[in-house]
C-alpha cells in the first residue's frame, strides 16, 4: 500500500468570544514517581500550554506536593504508591477509574518508572479504557513485551517512542531502525487502524500507516531531559481539543519543535533545558495562528 505524503499543518479553530474551559479538553496525566516528578510537571504545564481546558496530573502521593509547585493551573491527585516510590495499581484503580471517567484524553508514561503493577495498568489502559491516549515513555517499556495489544484498540492511540523504546516495541535494532525510519514506522503504524506512531528524533515522523509526515523544526538543543515529555503534553492537548489523532500529532510535533526553535533564540543550544521549550509553545501556537 503507498503512503500518502502529509505536509500541511493543521491548525485549530478560532475560539468565539464565548469560550469557557469546558470546550477545549480535559486532559488526564499519569505520570511520576520517586525522582521523577518533574516529568509529571512537564506534561501538565505543556498541555495547558497547548490549549487545554482543564489538566489533571495523578501521581504516586509521596511526590504529589511537589509536581503541585510546578504549576498553579492544575490539579494533582496523589495515589498510592508501592515501596519504590511508583503508583500502586491495585491500590490506586478505583480512583484511577473515577478520575478516567471525566476525561477527553490520556496523557500517560513519563516518569512513571517500571513495576509488574505499572505493566498492568498500561496493559488495562490500552486494552479496557476507551479513551483516547498518548503514551510515552514508561508506558511504551511497559508495552514491550506484548506490543500485539495495541493492535485491538477501538480508540485513537498515539504513541511518541524514541529510537530505542521503538526498537523495543519492534524488536528490530535501533541501526536497522534508523536506516529506514520511514518505512520502519509506517508498518508498525499500519497493524492498526487507530494507531498513530511518532518517532522521533531528527525529522521526526508521525505516521498512521496510511499518511507520512516528517517535521522540519527543533534543533540539536532539543536533545535534553524532558523535552519528550513536553510533546506528550501537547499532543494530548490538541486531541482534547477535538483534532483527530494524527493530525493532533502533527500539529503537535511541529509546535513542539518550534517552541524548542524559539527557546533557542533566548538560551542557545547548550543551555536550552525543557521547561524552556514549555515556555516557548505560547509564541508557537501564536507564530501558527493555531489559537487565533
Amino acid at each position: 500500500m503507498s503512503i500518502e505524503r502529509f505536509e500541511t499543518i493543521p491548525g485549530l479553530e478560532k475560539r468565539p468570544a464565548d469560550s469557557h474551559k469546558g470546550m477545549y479538553g480535559h486532559v488526564l496525566v499519569l505520570a511520576g514517581g520517586r525522582g521523577m516528578a518533574g516529568a509529571a510537571g512537564l506534561v501538565g504545564a505543556s498541555a495547558l500550554r497547548s490549549g487545554a481546558g482543564l489538566v489533571r496530573v495523578a501521581c504516586p502521593g509521596e511526590v504529589a506536593p511537589v509536581v503541585a509547585t510546578f504549576e498553579p493551573s492544575y490539579m494533582t491527585y496523589p495515589l498510592p504508591q508501592d515501596g519504590d516510590g511508583l503508583i500502586d495499581y491495585p491500590a490506586s484503580a478505583p480512583t484511577l477509574d473515577r478520575l478516567i471517567g471525566p476525561a477527553d484524553v490520556l496523557a500517560v508514561g513519563p516518569g512513571l518508572g517500571q513495576s509488574r503493577g505499572l505493566s498492568a495498568m498500561v496493559r488495562w489502559l490500552v486494552e479496557g479504557i476507551s479513551t483516547p491516549a498518548v503514551l510515552d515513555a514508561d508506558a511504551l517499556n511497559a508495552l514491550a513485551a506484548t506490543p500485539e495489544i495495541l493492535r485491538s484498540s477501538r480508540r485513537p492511540i498515539v504513541i511518541t517512542p524514541h529510537p530505542g523504546e521503538f526498537s523495543r516495541l519492534t524488536g528490530d535494532p535501533v541501526a536497522e531502525i534508523q536506516a529506514d525510519r520511514e518505512a520502519k514506522a509506517a508498518a508498525f503504524a499500519g497493524r492498526s487502524e487507530h494507531l498513530t506512531v511518532v518517532l522521533k528524533g531528527r525529522g521526526t515522523i508521525v505516521t498512521d500507516g496510511r499518511r507520512l509526515f516528517v517535521n522540519n523544526t527543533g534543533n540539536p538543543g532539543m536533545a535534553t531531559g524532558g523535552a519528550g515529555d513536553v510533546l506528550t503534553g501537547v499532543i494530548a492537548a490538541l486531541i482534547g481539543q477535538g483534532l483527530p489523532a494524527f493530525e493532533a500529532a502533527v500539529l503537535g510535533v511541529h509546535a513542539h519543535g518550534l517552541a524548542g526553535d524559539i527557546a533557542r533564540q533566548h538560551s542557545g543550544e547548550v543551555g536550552l533545558i525543557a521547561g524552556d521549550v514549555v515556555d516557548g509553545l505560547a509564541d508557537a501556537f501564536e507564530a501558527l495562528g493555531s489559537l487565533g
